[in-house]
């Protein structure tokens, strides 16, 4: 009897190490995947391009849904091409995105261009020859104004719109991160 309750006791324990082992595998792996989940947290997962990140309105009309699919309710329609877009988000062929007030859904990636574009943000912004306040204004854009973008410095962007070309101020539009350099 003596040597079954011993022979109990060591599998009982054998047990224990093995369970204190598979845990502490579990758990180093576990954070592990947490630790590499951070790393790629800024790279979206269908495209492999930076998250949050810019993009257009390709379409005249796009459905705004409230999840990835075409089951999803459209809660409502984007109706202005080149509009900017914030892309937060993917999930297959859905991007979730965000207009410049922070409303958005998911679009189907179809709708959706690379080509960049900016929103005039705040009040009326001149577009200057140069990247320099004392340049000459080419042109005023009202707030609300859609430009394509070109290059960007620390500071400033270069525009085209409504046939005129010009630098503004990075600080006066949406669609263009404040760091954003573009050659």
């Amino acid at each position: 009897m003596v040597s079954l309750v011993q022979g109990f006791r060591a599998g009982a324990l054998s047990w224990c190490i093995f369970g204190f082992v598979v845990f502490l595998t579990i758990s180093i792996c576990a954070t592990k995947g947490q630790a590499d989940q951070t790393n790629a947290a800024s790279l979206g997962p269908e495209t492999n391009l930076p998250l949050p990140r810019f993009v257009s309105l390709k379409a005249a009309e796009a459905n705004v849904r409230r999840g990835p699919s075409l089951t999803h309710r459209i809660d409502w329609v984007f109706q202005r091409r080149n509009m900017p877009l914030q892309v937060i988000a993917e999930y297959g062929h859905w991007r979730r995105v965000i207009d410049r007030d922070g409303q958005g859904g998911w679009v189907h990636y179809t709708m959706l261009s690379g080509s960049r574009t900016v929103l005039i943000d705040g009040d009326s912004t001149a577009l200057r020859s140069r990247p320099e306040t004392d340049a000459l204004e080419n042109a005023m854009l009202e707030p609300g104004v859609i430009a394509r973008l070109g290059q960007c410095n620390a500071e400033w962007c270069r525009l085209t719109a409504g046939g005129y070309k010009g630098w503004a101020p990075k600080s006066e539009l949406w669609g263009v991160a404040a760091t954003e350099i573009r050659d």
